[in-house]
């Protein structure tokens, strides 16, 4: 049932989508980043090395997730999203419990290639659909809800892994029936491909919304497209850019911190999982709600720029975090300072795609989404974790030097990230009044071709 606020769904219908899609989200982050603490009987078991490991855990995901995610984005802008979504969650839930049962190191790196399309398909449309269910002044603080899913996701990973290998500690290889013997680390990857076969089953509550804005109901050529991101390229660049040096850091941090925490100050992964995993669970989803509250804030109080102004606190909150958190003498004060850099790390992750959704139009919305998400999953999650294992390995020649890497390449990322946003704000405030009057070629085309009436 439609409220009165210009048409929208209402507060109970759009919340529910956004709910249900933050769900998704979280699905798809435990999938993405249970590994990260699966290394050792993973690698044990398909006798691999560090190097093959690492491309399961992020080249191999990241490199097919970015590029079917620009076609996925553009069946976002002309089909039903919720279809698209659905089809998705399918996808990769079955490639998840596929990883379960592979045997090979090949068939495993080919599943996740498969966890990497399926999970292309859902941002894209999400933001599609959040952006026209609420209005402006409420769209990041939507967005950012949903964006939850990465730290809930992530922090869910942590701890499950912890507490897989606990559990693989105690009780050794189970029987199960049909596939037999497994063993515990595949136990969760079949659990993990059930669970999203079940969630597809809740996409029937989610209704599609109207597309409104500029451009809506408009089919746009690929090639306008192109032309009206390169008419904002500055803003894009600075943008995509300066929001994937903090994925840099973050996702650079991520995967490194669990052995920082075992090298450093000798603590066993499952004491990682279950404290770093808190931590991102808590303060991921504290930073990213408070990020898009004070966006639609600032809204409020007149800055059109707001989306961008909350990336830019955030950069400038985490330089002296990821600077200190590394050099602690101790696990305790490490943990306690980790928690304010998550927070900052976290922030502008809501904003960032509903910075997107504000300056193109409706029919292109999908499309520059995934280009978004292109550039910060490759460059955060593609180069951030090996850039950190490149510093270890050749730079300080010593496995105990990765605190300093740590330091060294998640500073300079967020180095960079501060001078970007601060460049983009006003060419995004031009970007914003450059929306406004775009008119699509074909209505173009057709008003002159209009008869004139004397």
């Amino acid at each position: 049932m439609p409220n009165n606020n210009n048409g929208y769904p209402s507060s109970l219908s759009a919340w529910t989508t956004v709910v249900i899609l933050m769900v998704a989200y979280v699905l798809s982050f435990i999938d993405r980043q249970i590994l990260n603490l699966l290394v050792e009987p993973i690698r044990r078991d398909l006798v691999i090395s560090d190097t093959q490991m690492s491309l399961l855990m992020g080249l191999s995901f990241a490199l097919f997730y970015t590029i079917c995610g620009i076609p996925l984005g553009r069946l976002a802008d002309t089909r039903s999203r919720r279809g698209l979504i659905a089809i998705g969650v399918l996808f990769w839930s079955a490639a998840t419990a596929a990883c379960g049962m592979a045997k090979l190191y090949w068939q495993f790196l080919i599943c996740r290639i498969g966890v990497g399309v399926g999970e292309a398909a859902l941002s894209p449309a999400a933001y599609s659909l959040i952006a026209d269910s609420f209005p402006a002044e409420r769209r990041a603080t939507a967005i950012s809800v949903y964006s939850m899913g990465v730290y809930l996701g992530s922090g869910i990973a942590f701890l499950l892994g912890g507490l897989v290998i606990q559990f693989a500690s105690a009780q050794g290889d189970l029987v199960l029936p049909v596939l037999g013997e497994v063993r515990p680390w595949q136990l969760i990857f079949l659990i993990l491909g059930a669970a999203g076969v079940l969630f597809t089953l809740l996409m029937l509550a989610v209704r599609e919304p109207v597309r409104r804005g500029v451009g809506a109901g408009v089919a746009v050529p690929l090639a306008e497209v192109g032309r009206y991101i390169r008419s904002n390229r500055r803003t894009v660049l600075c943008h995509n850019f300066g929001f994937a040096g903090l994925a840099f850091a973050g996702y650079g941090s991520a995967a490194w911190i669990p052995s920082f925490f075992i090298r450093t100050y000798g603590w066993d992964a499952g004491q990682v999982g279950i404290v770093y995993g808190s931590i991102v669970a808590v303060f991921g989803c504290l930073g990213i709600v408070c990020g898009g509250r004070l966006a639609d804030r600032l809204v409020k109080r007149g800055h059109s720029d707001a989306n961008m102004r909350v990336g830019l606190i955030a950069a400038l909150g985490a330089l002296p975090l990821v600077v200190l958190f590394p050099l602690m003498g101790n696990a305790l004060w490490a943990s306690i300072l980790l928690a304010p850099t998550v927070f900052f790390l976290s922030m502008p992750f809501g904003v960032a795609p509903a910075a997107i959704q504000e300056i193109m139009p409706n029919s292109m919305r999908g499309q520059a989404s995934a280009i978004y998400l292109f550039v910060i999953t490759l460059i955060g999650l593609g180069i951030g974790p090996t850039a950190v294992a490149l510093v270890t390995d050749f730079v300080f020649a010593d496995d105990k030097a990765l605190r300093y890497s740590l330091l060294i390449v998640t500073t300079l990322a967020v180095l960079a990230s501060v001078v970007l946003l601060w460049m983009s704000l006003k060419p995004y405030r031009e970007s914003l009044l450059r929306l406004q009057q775009w008119v699509p070629a074909q209505a173009a085309d057709t008003s002159l071709a209009q008869p004139k009436i004397a």
